[in-house]
């Protein structure tokens, strides 16, 4: 562990000093100075004040992450995966509530769900028998569809989704807090977020007592350095470390050179007035405590060295060495609000094409049943990821619900599935009363082997034969040969490569407000494993969460593919697969690739669907009369 004080002013107003002062006072004090001297006594000592407030211990690396929080402008915590993030900033948004009355604080993540878990945090330890003071503080709280907030005193503290960004820019916090700083988009944190820090709480109070300053220290009675230093507005950004070519570790570099007064011809004078401190905590700064040790040596044993090092070493690494590169895949996502969004029903108008690759365990540590959709581009031929489902251990019954929602809200003119489990599956659909009283019955394209180059055409004019989207017959089962998975591994790197394939962005602006405002049967899907902990949301809550997730999916998609290794055995046949250490682990937390075999899958038949719409027509047979 290490600790660089940098070239900034020191920015620590209240510290233990406050106790010595304290005790070298005598006789009587009246009662504003003993309100003043408890302040400054309980500023100084931040755990005693959370104790005495809430109950809680604090353990010391959250002492100072609490105290560097309270004292600084800009906060960034590159903190390891369960070492606490959420409940000790937490624990700083009820200190700073109680100790500035009238100040707004906003958080933020990349999805409402995620706001929640600090406020949930917050009510949590307030429920507690000791924390009768803390509890005494809180006011009314509201959870609404799209805005949680809570009183404390005279101060407010909001959880909002990021949604387009643009209800945002109604809001006007001093503290905005940030969770998982590295999804959040540059642009919206740069044009949104950022610009909520430019407006100060109280302006005319403090032009008041600036001029009536100027007057004493024109008189001589005062000086400049004596002025009162109001305090600033603050921001906040949480998360684990990221790869080094993401935006956060351009943050990270940012507040490491305006701290150490390294600066360059990108940093602007305003950036350098501002006071800044950045926590990089891996998990063996922790107490041991905190950990499960055996979790800790698990994750060591079954992660790759780079992927422990992000998620509990706190360290920025470089980039994936799988056989899909992470950035790679980073430079075929869409950017936010500059291209095709995440959607949750289609385009009116637009084709769709969906890929699966089913499971049928029950269990928590099985396979997850993966479901895309892929809006196609006629003209590029190519296709974007718009949506995403990967459920672990659930019931038939709930993928073929939110297969058939997929069905009746996209336009889909194609089908590929695993047949493993495909047939099965398609089978158990058109049987289901749901299918039959929705009237939908899908036909599956048979005998077409799709495995020799030679005679890859005669296949493409089988299978445009046999396509017939009027009369549903629009679902290929692939059967995965071991030529097959080296040439659909080979066709999807390639892709990526030349950009024949997207990533959606997240919806903003209008793209989000249409998405929201969709009529779909939120009640009936289930897309979380976790649904307990949605309890009591409405359905407009429910909407919000399922056009979220849908980034999120596709992350976690990005995230199996960067996994996959290739390795050839003795005969020369290349496997793709996660990586032995990773392929050995049980639990419902275990990695997984279902995603990447329905991304496989869906790039395939991308080609395939493109090179027979291609197909010249074929001349139909006959008798033809000539003259002889």
């Amino acid at each position: 562990m290490s600790w660089e004080k940098g070239k900034q002013k020191s920015r620590c107003r209240f510290d233990s000093s406050i106790n010595e002062e304290i005790l070298k006072l005598e006789g009587f004090l009246d009662e504003e100075r003993a309100k003043e001297y408890l302040y400054k006594f309980l500023r100084g000592n931040v755990s005693f004040m959370v104790n005495l407030l809430s109950g809680v211990d604090l353990f010391p690396f959250q002492h100072m992450s609490v105290k560097a929080m309270l004292e600084t402008d800009y906060f960034l915590g590159i903190w390891s995966r369960g070492m606490s993030k959420s409940y000790t900033t937490g624990i700083f948004a009820f200190l700073y509530c109680i100790l500035n009355p009238g100040v707004k604080i906003g958080i933020i993540s990349k999805s409402f769900r995620q706001s929640r878990m600090i406020f949930r945090k917050i009510q949590d330890i307030a429920k507690s028998r000791e924390a009768a003071y803390l509890s005494q503080c809180i006011g009314k709280v509201t959870t609404g569809n799209d805005e949680w907030r809570m009183e404390i005193g005279e101060s407010e503290i909001y959880a909002l989704p990021l949604g387009d960004g643009e209800k945002l820019r109604g809001y006007r916090f001093q503290v905005i807090i940030v969770d998982e700083l590295l999804l959040m988009p540059e642009k919206i944190l740069n044009e949104v977020i950022l610009p909520f820090l430019g407006v100060v709480q109280n302006p005319k109070e403090r032009e008041y007592l600036y001029n009536a300053e100027t007057e004493i220290i024109n008189k001589g009675l005062m000086t400049e350095e004596e002025r009162y230093e109001w305090p600033a507005n603050k921001l906040i950004g949480l998360s684990s470390a990221s790869f080094k070519f993401e935006h956060l570790y351009q943050i990270y570099q940012k507040y490491e050179r305006l701290i150490l007064g390294e600066l360059d011809d990108e940093d602007n004078e305003d950036e350098t007035l501002g006071h800044r401190v950045i926590m990089q905590l891996s998990y063996d700064c922790a107490p041991k405590q905190l950990y499960d040790q055996n979790l800790i040596a698990q994750s060591r044993a079954t992660m790759s060295q780079s992927q422990f090092d992000r998620e509990f070493g706190a360290r920025f690494t470089d980039d994936s060495s799988g056989f899909f590169k992470t950035s790679t895949m980073a430079s075929c996502t869409i950017k936010d609000g500059e291209g095709q969004a995440t959607e949750i029903v289609g385009e009116e108008g637009a084709k769709y094409l969906v890929a699966f690759d089913p499971s049928w365990a029950e269990t928590e540590s099985s396979d997850d049943f993966a479901m895309h959709v892929f809006k196609l581009d006629d003209e590029k031929k190519c296709g974007t990821l718009v949506h995403s489902y990967a459920m672990p251990g659930t019931p038939l019954k709930k993928h073929i619900r939110y297969f058939m929602y997929l069905l009746q809200s996209f336009n889909v003119v194609a089908i590929v599935g695993d047949y493993a489990g495909g047939v099965t599956f398609m089978s158990s659909c058109n049987e289901s009363k749901m299918f039959k009283d929705a009237n939908l019955k899908i036909g599956v394209i048979e005998d077409i082997p799709f495995e020799k180059p030679e005679i890859y055409n005669e296949d493409l004019k089988s299978y445009k034969k046999k396509y017939n989207p009027a009369g549903g017959t629009i679902c290929f089962l692939r059967k995965p040969s071991s030529n097959w998975i080296r040439n659909a591994n080979e066709l999807l790197q390639a892709n990526f490569d030349h950009k024949r394939i997207w990533f959606a962005s997240s919806p903003t602006g209008e793209d989000f407000n249409t998405q929201r405002n969709a009529n779909i049967p939120i009640s009936e899907l289930t897309f979380r494993s976790d649904v307990e902990s949605e309890e009591g949301l409405g359905d407009a809550a429910k909407i919000i969460d399922l056009i979220e997730n849908q980034k999120d999916m596709i992350d976690y998609t990005k995230a199996e593919c960067a996994l996959i290794e290739i390795n050839t055995s003795n005969q020369g046949t290349a496997s793709f697969n996660l990586p032995p250490e990773l392929r050995r682990q049980t639990g419902p937390n275990k990695a997984r690739k279902d995603s990447y075999s329905a991304l496989i899958l869906a790039n395939w038949m991308i080609k395939v669907y493109y090179d027979s719409y291609n197909l010249p027509e074929q001349k139909k047979g006959g008798f033809v009369p000539f003259f002889i």
